[in-house]
């Protein structure tokens, strides 16, 4: 048997007799012919058929001519063909697949999801996603730094007790993990420098655009830095190796501190956090004054950051951490961490026994740190301009989801 030939391929092979595999995307019967677009993970490509074609999503295998058309898709077609089916359709699809625009509303793509994500349109902001991925890897691969895989069932809560899925561990009281933070801190002892790709879990009571209790985090961690400046200059090579040719990220991306951020908005100075609209009228303001989609908003204060935050040296009560900004929203969070041992005593008092654990590589000697993470949906959603997370999501998880 002949190998299989992809449909992007087909232009190296005028003339040839080959073997194209797929989906039948389209069938356009005119009188005395069928056009048939079939579908495969490259693009598609147009057969000239005699006689009745299979359904739309029948699976069909084709042996053909490629045959030069400049109409045609690609600039070739397949003639002369054998068709034959792989797989039936035994239904339709809920839409339908070969029209340029998603006609579907969100919940009926969730609902068929396995369906209806085989559209171009849909399936490229996932490849999308993939390149993102591949590219968050790259870079912190040609940085030194090792991908991590760490335990997804947690005996505590990483944070705090609220937004966690309890589990019964073999009789014993266990959590899904809210994210990596302690094992990645704990690796930076034996790597220096570390990343990992996975999925956390928050049991988040909100049903909005922005919330699900499943989604991708793309965590770093390094060691030996001088303060959180460090780990924004590693951010920003993150961001250009993920973004490819989609967006351009600049050399420098522009920053405003916490309090300055607050005293431009016209917000009392003991805001502890920015709201929404905070962060749309400062990316606002970021891409009319600096010409940049991204935007550092330094030295959040350290009532509202998790208690291994450092604080910074220079101003009290603000901390040497920063969210990044993307187009209006919160994409990363991110700062130094505290690395020595009686810190931590220190800050978390009579609640330093629930950590021992947490604690133990801090008592052997670690070197000042620091890190990140980006949701990975989220990151696509910018990307993409969605509404929603879950339009970048596969197969999402919320409040009211557990199917498909």
């Amino acid at each position: 048997m002949s190998s299989r030939v992809l449909t992007a391929e087909l232009p190296r092979h005028v003339g040839a007799r080959v073997r194209v595999a797929g989906w039948v995307h389209r069938r356009r019967r005119l009188k005395s012919v069928t056009f048939v677009v079939v579908r495969d993970r490259s693009g598609t490509a147009q057969v000239v058929l005699r006689g009745a074609a299979p359904p739309e999503e029948t699976v069909v295998e084709v042996h053909a001519t490629v045959t030069a058309n400049p109409r045609a898709p690609g600039g070739v077609e397949l003639t002369s063909p054998e068709l034959r089916t792989l797989g039936e359709a035994g239904q339709p699809p809920p839409f339908d697949l070969y029209r340029p625009a998603v006609t579907a509303s969100l919940p009926t793509i969730l609902d068929h999801a396995p369906v209806a994500l085989r559209h171009p349109a849909l399936k490229a902001r996932f490849a999308a996603a993939a390149e993102s991925v591949r590219g968050f890897r790259s870079t912190l691969d040609s940085l030194g730094f090792t991908e991590v895989h760490t335990p997804k069932i947690v005996a505590s809560a990483t944070e705090s007790g609220a937004n966690v899925f309890g589990i019964d561990y073999f009789g014993r009281p266990a959590y899904l993990a809210q994210s990596p933070q302690f094992f990645k801190q704990a690796l930076v002892g034996v790597f220096e420098r570390v990343y990992e790709v996975g999925p956390v879990f928050r049991a988040e009571p909100h049903d909005t655009a922005r919330h699900l209790a499943q989604y991708t985090s793309l965590d770093v961690e390094l060691g030996f830095i001088s303060d959180h400046r460090d780990v924004m200059a590693v951010l920003r090579e993150v961001l250009a190796g993920m973004a490819g040719e989609h967006i351009a990220v600049p050399a420098e991306i522009p920053e405003i501190h916490f309090a300055e951020a607050l005293e431009f908005l016209g917000v009392p100075a003991d805001e502890p956090d920015l709201a929404p609209a905070h962060e749309r009228a400062l990316s606002a303001w970021a891409l009319r004054e600096h010409g940049s989609e991204f935007l550092f908003v330094t030295g959040y204060p350290l009532a509202k950051r998790p208690f291994y935050t450092h604080p910074d040296p220079a101003r009290p009560g603000y901390s040497n951490s920063f969210d990044l900004l993307f187009r209006g929203l919160e994409l990363v969070t991110g700062g130094q961490r505290l690395h020595r041992h009686a810190d931590y005593l220190a800050v978390l008092g009579d609640d330093a026994p629930r950590y021992a654990d947490y604690l133990r590589a801090f008592a052997h000697g670690m070197p000042p740190h620091g890190g990140f993470a980006i949701g990975l949906e989220r990151w696509t959603a910018r990307l993409f301009g969605a509404a929603n997370v879950r339009e970048v999501t596969l197969f999402p998880r919320d409040l009211h989801r557990l199917t498909p």
